[in-house]
């Protein structure tokens, strides 16, 4: 019989390699929904078909603080990889870090915006868009403006590693916005 080698700290190290790489992008959502409230970024208007645009839950406030988190995150890691020397880890730059965190608070907007052509309403669940908008906008927004970084790190095995853990993060942070009172709904 057969034995199956699976090398435990090759997929430990690809995790923690993922977690590192999306850090700026895990960040911003839950910031930007502790933060926001102000003007909404369509500033009320609908859109043709007569829905908001993206809704009162997508604020100025809530975008730039959020994106701002993100790329302040970024800037530690770097600095704890500079000054430690932390190299088993992917290397973040600061344009990586800026592109991620851009992306992910970019990716829920459009989400917004298709949400509501749809008809689902702020709050309101979109099983997979409202996991993974982040995860989009981030790697294509890296993807377009930093190719090369994007490729050199994230692997076949990392970029599932993320597909893994970006659900299970995104109901753990939002039952914890919820049990604070933070979001209206535990999703």
């Amino acid at each position: 019989m057969e034995i199956i080698d699976i090398n435990i700290g090759y997929y430990f190290g690809a995790f923690l390699a993922a977690l590192w790489i999306m850090l700026p992008a895990y960040v911003p959502n839950p910031i930007a929904v502790l933060v926001g409230g102000g003007y909404p970024i369509d500033l009320g208007r609908n859109f043709f078909d007569g829905q908001r645009i993206l809704g009162d839950g997508k604020t100025y406030r809530g975008f730039i603080i959020g994106v701002g988190s993100g790329i302040l995150i970024g800037i530690l890691q770097i600095f704890i990889q500079t000054t430690y020397g932390l190299n088993s880890l992917p290397n973040h730059t600061l344009r990586s870090v800026v592109l991620l965190a851009l992306g992910a608070l970019t990716g829920d907007l459009i989400k917004s915006f298709f949400k509501r052509r749809i008809g689902i309403e702020q709050g309101e669940r979109w099983q997979i868009a409202d996991q993974y908008d982040l995860v989009i906008g981030a790697f294509l927004f890296t993807a377009i403006f930093n190719y090369n970084w994007l490729i050199t790190n994230v692997s076949l095995v990392i970029g599932i590693m993320i597909l893994i853990i970006t659900p299970i993060l995104h109901r753990l942070t939002n039952a914890l916005g919820y049990l604070l009172g933070m979001k209206r709904v535990p999703w």
